[in-house]
């Protein structure tokens, strides 16, 4: 059983223990894709993925860690797909639990988008929707833990100030909820 733990940047898994397989793709959706899909068809032997990275909560209640129930590509035209008669898929649907993320390529700083997005979504991100495709298209499980390192507005800005909390707590949690063998 191998394990693949897939981050964004090396900052959000930067306290990730060396015992683990970590996998930094870039930010963004097809930097996420293409590395986690060429990753997956080079080794067969990975059973599972975990994407770990830092997100912005979209209501005010939220922070801490979370295991994301389902994610949504928020900057697809999926009713325009869907009326050329394309499933856009624009929803993915990977646990029981309540956590809605949304992922697009906009780092969402504008509390207009924020506000718009909170209609569909509890936290954004730029690359979860992407890393669960490309696990779900190799028949890979995937989990999506995020950790809140602003509010997705004007202050998530200062990410690079604050990503030293998200990254321990994201280590903390692979280490409680998927431990690997150090020795």
């Amino acid at each position: 059983m191998t394990l693949l733990v897939v981050s964004a940047t090396p900052e959000e898994a930067a306290h990730v223990p060396s015992a683990y397989r970590v996998l930094i793709t870039g930010v963004g959706k097809v930097p996420a894709a293409a590395a986690v899909a060429a990753t997956l068809a080079a080794d067969p032997s990975i059973t599972e993925v975990v994407n770990i990275g830092s997100a912005g909560a979209l209501h005010d209640h939220l922070e801490g860690l979370h295991v994301v129930g389902s994610v949504h590509n928020h900057d697809l035209s999926a009713d325009a797909l869907r009326n050329f008669g394309y499933d856009p898929q624009e929803w993915l649907t990977l646990s029981p639990e309540p956590i809605r993320l949304a992922t697009g390529d906009l780092f969402v700083s504008d509390p207009v988008v924020r506000a718009r997005l909170a209609d569909l979504a509890d936290l954004a991100d730029m690359e979860g929707y992407a890393v669960a495709w490309a696990a779900r298209q190799a028949a890979v499980p995937v989990t999506l833990v995020k950790h809140v390192s602003d509010q997705a507005d004007e202050g998530a800005l200062a990410w690079a100030e604050v990503v030293e909390r998200s990254a321990r707590d994201l280590a903390d949690w692979l280490v409680t909820h998927r431990p690997v063998d150090e020795s």
